[in-house]
């Protein structure tokens, strides 16, 4: 039974994301600190703000031996880029998330006593770290992004940045049926002049 449970989670033998945990043992209370750089790019809402072509995700973590498994502490940190959602100009910015994730060994308590997607799992020996550190990062980055929290976004007439056409900008629009009455009431001011 524990063998099809796991089966959909074991992660690959290698790679960036993938820790091997027998370097740190089931001894409760050993612990050994986890950095690295892996690449992530498109990691985030893609089309909106997301890590760039090439970004990687800084990972500085702890593993910590624990009686149920392998307690992972520590910060991932991303540069991401995307654009305004109300100007559209480019943006960058750094995202930074705080991971706290149990790992269970296989056939512990909190193994047997959890649903498959309640808990991460070590499967044999190695934990996979992608899913928790992607997670976070998504859920830590905006929906909305914006270049600056006051952005004002774009002149729904001309398609210009607000922002660049500054306070004085407006565009005066005439009612057809009163642009006759218009004309007459300002070549009457003309003259007067």
């Amino acid at each position: 039974m524990s063998e099809h449970r796991h089966a959909s989670t074991r992660p690959a033998a290698t790679g960036p994301w993938v820790f091997d945990t027998r370097d740190l043992g089931r001894r409760a209370g050993s612990s050994r600190p986890l950095k690295r750089s892996v690449p992530a790019e498109g990691v985030g809402l893609e089309g909106v703000i997301a890590v760039g072509k090439g970004g990687e995700v800084e990972l500085d973590l702890l593993t910590e031996s624990v009686v149920e498994g392998v307690l992972v502490t520590g910060t991932a940190s991303a540069d991401v880029e995307g654009e305004c959602s109300r100007c559209l100009e480019p943006l960058t910015d750094t995202v930074l998330v705080h991971i706290t994730e149990l790992y269970a060994y296989p056939d512990s308590t909190t193994d047997e006593t959890t649903e498959e997607d309640e808990v991460s799992r070590i499967v044999d020996d190695l934990i996979d770290l992608e899913p928790v550190v992607r997670d976070a990062i998504v859920l830590a980055l905006p929906q909305v992004p914006l270049c600056e929290p006051d952005c004002q976004g774009l002149c729904p007439e001309c398609g210009g940045r607000r922002a660049e056409l500054g306070p004085d900008h407006g565009h005066e629009t005439i009612d057809p049926r009163w642009a006759a009455l218009q004309e007459r009431f300002s070549g009457d001011n003309s003259e007067e002049k």
